[in-house]
């Protein structure tokens, strides 16, 4: 395996692993024991854990940009975009192909993360709330969303109800709880057609 193919098969492990167990539950060993590799291999392309996760934490937020970039070019319908970002979720839940955002479960970890890992997390948030307050102003100007609170308010409680909900189907071991919850949030917001 090459040297970057090697680089990245650790950061998508270690992804699986921080979504499975979190920050603080996994290891080198871990993703040694996952990839037939040594933990000095390991180190070579990621000398510490917080770098490790800065990696996942900044790949996880380049593959949200082209994926926001991506609704925002193909789906001009702004309700439609909204329902792109919580519908994806819904499908890697259902699928269990990423049940979790990685940088929403970190996020419940941050006292006890390192300080540069916290920036990335921070910096996830960040892209994502601009993202959602962006859309939902562009709904209201379309007079398909009628917001309750400011557009920045509406973006918190919007992404507050997606990760809730992932963490409530998580413990609940019920994907269809994610549904509930996220239709109920957007049916709060979206002009119904008369």
């Amino acid at each position: 395996m090459k040297h970057g193919e090697m680089a990245d098969t650790i950061r998508s492990t270690a992804h699986k692993l921080m979504v499975d167990r979190g920050y603080a539950a996994f290891s080198y060993a871990d993703i040694a024991a996952a990839i037939g590799i040594r933990n000095a291999s390991i180190h070579y392309h990621y000398p510490t854990k917080a770098a490790l996760a800065v990696a996942v934490l900044t790949k996880h937020r380049e593959r949200l940009t082209t994926a926001l970039e991506l609704l925002d070019d193909e789906i001009k319908d702004p309700v439609m975009r909204i329902g792109g970002y919580v519908g994806h979720w819904e499908l890697c839940i259902n699928n269990h192909t990423m049940t979790f955002c990685v940088a929403a479960l970190l996020g419940a970890e941050m006292p006890s993360l390192p300080e540069e890992v916290q920036v990335e997390v921070k910096r996830h948030f960040a892209l994502l709330s601009q993202w959602i307050e962006k859309t939902l102003k562009a709904g209201e100007k379309a007079g398909l969303m009628r917001l309750q609170e400011k557009p920045s308010t509406e973006a918190e409680i919007l992404m507050a109800v997606v990760h809730g909900a992932m963490l409530l189907a998580r413990a609940t071991q019920q994907d269809s709880v994610y549904k509930t919850a996220t239709e109920g949030a957007l049916r709060r917001i979206i002009k119904k057609a008369n």
